[in-house]
């Protein structure tokens, strides 16, 4: 079958087909007389294995291991294993930080509620990224600074940034 309708059995694109092939991923395909590529019902299905790899999260380069593995001996099964574990700990491993980066937005989140500062916290934690929290601020001034008298308030978010500044 010519290139297109491979693709469109395989639910990809003509260039995803093209790319595969530079990769190594997808065997050269033999080519008619006319010059076009023609693929076979195996191609596709391992179009299809691959796409299948990626939707579970696997990179083109796990999922190039898979490829050498698909027709593993029994003996053999265990090196497929490792890689679905290796993977399942990495997923584990993300999930971890989106769950820690959610709590830290949550907190910011929550000093935003109804506080009628004049500076948004959530705002004024992100402006500090890479650098330490300031408890004093001379921004905007001329001549000697003279530094702002704190408040309970501006003292919470400082506390909230240097706990975001501890997770990044």
């Amino acid at each position: 079958m010519l290139i297109t309708q491979a693709a469109r059995e395989a639910g990809v694109n003509t260039q995803t087909l093209r790319y595969y092939e530079r990769r190594g991923l997808l065997p050269k395909p033999s080519r008619r007389g006319s010059g076009y590529r023609e693929y076979t019902d195996d191609a596709v299905r391992l179009v299809r294995f691959i796409k299948r790899a990626q939707e579970l999260g696997f990179s083109l380069d796990e999922v190039e291991a898979l490829v050498r593995l698909r027709g593993v001996r029994r003996g053999d099964r265990h090196r497929v294993r490792a890689i679905a574990e290796r993977k399942i700990a990495d997923i584990e491993r993300k999930i971890a930080q989106l769950q820690s980066m959610r709590a830290a937005l949550q907190r910011l989140v929550d000093s935003c509620r109804g506080s009628g500062a004049a500076e948004c916290p959530i705002v004024e934690a992100l402006n500090q990224e890479g650098r330490k929290v300031r408890s004093l601020k001379y921004e905007g001034r001329t001549g000697s600074p003279e530094p702002r008298t704190p408040n309970p308030e501006r003292r919470t978010r400082s506390r909230i940034i240097e706990a975001l500044n501890q997770e990044a």
